[in-house]
């Protein structure tokens, strides 16, 4: 079993930037490829971000240019940096873990872009 345990979240004015960290209890980040998932109630979860493990990221378009994701896999970390926030951005964020066999899922914290 792993988890994956989230920081970052809270309140920020539009414009602003926050940065989401995820770290893993298990070396994982060299085998799978790690991902940030959003949700807002009522509607599905969507993707945000993804880093393989090879490297390669993938961006949905709402975000492209605006939240970089990376990862240091000698902290078990994955960061999701969230710059130009705008109130759209509100929901929570999931960090993912996804493997051959086995996906995981953080608890997702809470971004909320509002003056």
């Amino acid at each position: 079993q792993v988890q994956l345990v989230e920081s970052g979240g809270g309140l920020v004015q539009p414009g602003g930037s926050l940065r989401l960290s995820c770290t893993t209890s298990r070396s994982i980040l060299s085998v799978y490829t790690m991902g940030w998932y959003r949700q807002v109630p009522g509607k599905q979860r969507e993707l945000v971000a993804t880093s393989t493990k090879g490297g390669s990221t993938n961006y949905a378009d709402s975000v492209k240019g605006r939240f970089p994701i990376s990862r240091d896999n000698a902290k078990n970390t994955v960061y999701l940096q969230m710059n130009s926030l705008n109130p759209e951005d509100t929901a929570a964020y999931f960090c993912h873990a996804h493997g051959t066999l086995l996906d995981y899922w953080g608890l997702g914290p809470q971004v909320t872009v509002s003056s």
